[in-house]
Order: structure tokens, then sequence, then C-alpha cells
């Protein structure tokens, strides 16, 4: 017991000369894995701080309690969902390519990755009850929203892309949201085709419904 006591303080010891960029990623990540595996209530401090190896008090001193820590691996995720998107912007070529960017980013398959999907599960059942989270979810929606009706705007009359735009990011969270509950999960790539199918029906209506007002037909 002494020895393993030992053990645990020496770890502690090299924890706290680590670069503090380096413990806080430990922490998210052992949040990550603790929400994945025994749920949000069960996800304590406590259980966070032994899974990461460091004591309660260093959770506090970075986060100050639950909410924070949660808090900062929700922008740890969404983080790494912007990185993806700015990368795969990179190699689009058009308006309709930079649209599938942002498809392809949400729907990706590390999206579907289970202890992925299970944060942000708990993170969308706290919004109701939680201001900070709620926050993060309205930057999140209106920084989708806003990405999505500058491109269809590259085509499109600006009302008819804000509404586009809504409609298109209402379906990748609808889109995720029943592939990840669904008792047979729909593959990462369906829930893409899915959506990119609507886009191309939506924009093909437009199209239709702008040739048959002009005024010379």
């Amino acid at each position: 017991m002494g020895a393993r006591s030992e053990k645990a303080k020496s770890t502690e010891k090299v924890r706290r000369l680590e670069p503090e960029d380096v413990r806080r990623r430990q922490l998210i990540l052992a949040t990550i894995e603790a929400i994945a595996e025994v749920g949000f209530n069960a996800a304590t401090v406590g259980e966070i701080a032994r899974r990461a190896g460091v004591s309660v008090g260093l959770v506090a001193f970075y986060f100050q309690d639950k909410d924070g820590l949660l808090e900062a691996t929700l922008r740890h995720l969404a983080g790494q969902l912007a990185a993806t998107y700015v990368d795969l912007l990179r190699h689009a070529a058009s308006p309709r390519a930079r649209i599938e960017a942002m498809i392809e980013a949400n729907l990706g398959a590390e999206q579907f990755d289970r202890r992925i999907a299970t944060v942000w599960l708990a993170f969308w059942g706290q919004v109701p009850v939680r201001p900070r989270f709620a926050r993060i979810q309205r930057v999140y929606e209106r920084r989708m929203v806003a990405n999505l009706t500058h491109d269809f705007a590259m085509v499109l009359a600006r009302p008819e892309a804000a509404r586009l735009a809504a409609a298109t990011a209402a379906m990748i969270d609808g889109a995720w949201l029943r592939a990840t509950l669904s008792a047979e999960p729909r593959h990462a790539g369906e829930a893409r085709a899915m959506v990119s199918t609507f886009v191309d029906a939506q924009l093909a209506l437009v199209g239709i419904a702008l040739f048959r007002k002009d005024p010379r037909s």
C-alpha cells in the first residue's frame, strides 16, 4: 500500500513538472475516457484526476470545477473539428466543394467514434440546464450557419442562402444524432451522403424556381 502511495506521489510530481498545456491536455483526454466509460454523472473530478494521475487539487487549479473541465473538453473537441474543416477547405475549389467540406468535417468517421460521440451527447444533454454550455452551443451553431451561408451566397441570393444554410446545418446535426443513437448506427459515409443528396436536391429546386421566374419565359 505504501509503495503504491509513493508511486502515485512520484507520478503527480512528474505531472507538475510537465508544461501546463501538456497537463491540461492530459486532463481533457482523461475526461473523454471517463465520460465514455462511466457516463457524465459518474465521471467525477476525483475519477478524472485518478485517470490522469494527478490530484483533485490540480484539476481545480486549472479548471475550477467539473463544468469548467467539461467546457474545456468541448472546446478541445470543437477545435479539432474546426481544424479538420479548415484542412478540407484547402482542397475545395468551388462553393459546392466548400459546402461538402463542412458536411465531411462534421460527419467524418472520427465524429462517430464512441468516445467522442458520448462526450457530445453528454454536452447536448446539459445545454438546457447549464448556461455556459448553452453559450458554446450558440457559438457552434452560429459559426456553422454563417460559414454555410457564405458558401451558398456564392451561387444564391442572400435570403435563400441563409434559409438553405440553416436547413443544411439542421440536417447535419440530425444525421449525426440519428446515426449515433440508432440501434444500428449508419456508417459515416451514409450520413454524409444523405446530407449531400439533400443539398443537391435543394440547389436543383432553387434553380428550377429561378428559371420559372425568368420574366423572359
